[in-house]
């Protein structure tokens, strides 16, 4: 299984070259790895002592960054790698500052693992909720036996559907034995992990929650949109889709009460920017439009630019987050939900433990037509006890599930 695991991987290789003549996006997933090494070797010297996080993408990334800032600290001496699968999460954060070089991890083939690990030669390594590599894997494993390195899982989730559960999943279940330590999100991820034999593995819980608190304690002013929602009732639309967008706009433009609308949607392509402001039929302006214009007098703001969702979000009342009519379902609704904010979502949410739970305590509404959401939107906006409470309880949830890092730098300390 592995030998044809390698020789999908090869052809695969070849696959994407080809398709990225065509699409943007795998372009960037081909030529970002090109010089990946070269960039490594020219920031990371052999007497370096090194410590690699790894990421699918941004969300992990946004997981991983409370653990990655304390580990910062705690190890100041230290360089931090950190490598991203997609280009969702690179091309958003090639800059970050809180690593010492971002790069793309190129793909999983022995040479690459083993040139990669080479160089990175890192003394702690920490995968993030998922995205299991065999042969870098077995590269760390082989360190790890001669050196010491120590190799841990954070905010990892474990399905009955995955391939280390199957039949067929015999080298991915051999290579889980390189983790020194899995902290998983919640109870049936530890007891999966158990039937395979693994002991090793605690519940420290989503470190997503500690990174959404954090963002309370920052400064979420934007002046934009104080000018904008002039203490005017407000709902943040954010993340959004064109599914989404259909149903949201019927109701923005047969609603006559005093509203204000603030949608960021998920792609922020000019043609697509343009289609949704076209549809609109209140007074509506572009973030890229609002230079030397009174905003208090514009109904909607559609947020054409990234980076800034999660500071809007302070400024809602009411929050709809996008992504829930399509797969795998909602985007992140930790961050409208730590400002103690009611959020509607679409009806894709089962994959997301979060949300089901906030739809369970009835802090979060799910909605599958127009009719429904119309109701959710009418009941909040005209009801502030409502809004209040349905918000007390997001907040609330938030906190009583932060402490994940905490718990994860407690057993790194110690061991």
């Amino acid at each position: 299984m592995f030998f044809l695991y390698n020789a999908i991987l090869l052809l695969a290789s070849q696959i994407v070259k080809i398709l990225a003549l065509f699409s943007p996006k795998i372009k960037l997933f081909v030529e970002g790895r090109k010089d990946v090494f070269k960039t490594l070797a020219s920031v990371i010297n052999p007497i370096d002592q090194t410590i690699w996080f790894h990421a699918a993408s941004l969300g992990e990334f946004e997981q991983g960054l409370p653990v990655m800032e304390k580990i910062k600290l705690q190890f100041p001496n230290h360089k931090i790698i950190l490598t991203f699968f997609s280009p969702s999460g690179y091309e958003v954060l090639k800059n970050n500052t809180v690593a010492d070089v971002t790069v793309y991890l190129p793909l999983d083939t022995k040479s690459n693992a083993k040139q990669f690990i080479k160089l990175v030669h890192p003394e702690m390594v920490f995968f993030i909720k998922y995205e299991f590599w065999p042969n870098y894997l077995n590269e760390l494993k082989k360190r790890s036996q001669s050196i010491g390195t120590s190799i841990y899982l954070i905010s990892g989730i474990f399905r009955k559907n995955q391939a280390f559960f199957k039949w067929y999943g015999g080298f991915y279940r051999k290579a889980l034995k390189t983790f020194d330590y899995f902290f998983v999100q919640n109870e049936s991820s530890k007891i999966l992990l158990q039937e395979l034999g693994y002991q090793n593995v605690k519940i420290s819980g989503d470190t997503r929650f500690d990174r959404v608190v954090s963002i309370l304690e920052r400064d979420n002013s934007l002046d934009f949109i104080d000018q904008f929602e002039n203490n005017k009732t407000t709902i943040v639309i954010g993340s959004s889709w064109p599914k989404d967008e259909s149903l949201l706009v019927n109701f923005i433009n047969n609603h006559n009460a005093d509203v204000k609308f603030i949608i960021a949607p998920h792609t922020i392509k000019t043609d697509q920017i343009q289609e949704l402001k076209n549809s609109i039929t209140k007074k509506t302006i572009l973030f890229s439009e609002k230079e030397n214009t009174d905003l208090s007098n514009y109904d909607v703001l559609i947020v054409d630019t990234i980076g800034i969702l999660t500071k809007i979000y302070s400024y809602a009342d009411i929050a709809y987050v996008g992504g829930g009519f399509g797969n795998p379902g909602v985007h992140n609704i930790l961050e409208p939900a730590t400002f103690g904010i009611p959020i509607v979502v679409g009806q894709n949410y089962s994959h997301f433990a979060e949300a089901t739970a906030l739809i369970n305590l009835e802090g979060c509404i799910s909605i599958s037509n127009q009719n429904e959401l119309d109701n959710a939107l009418n009941n909040l906006i005209s009801n502030e006890d409502i809004r209040h409470e349905k918000g007390h309880i997001c907040e609330t949830f938030v906190q009583m599930n932060k402490g994940a890092t905490d718990i994860i730098l407690r057993y790194i300390s110690n061991n």
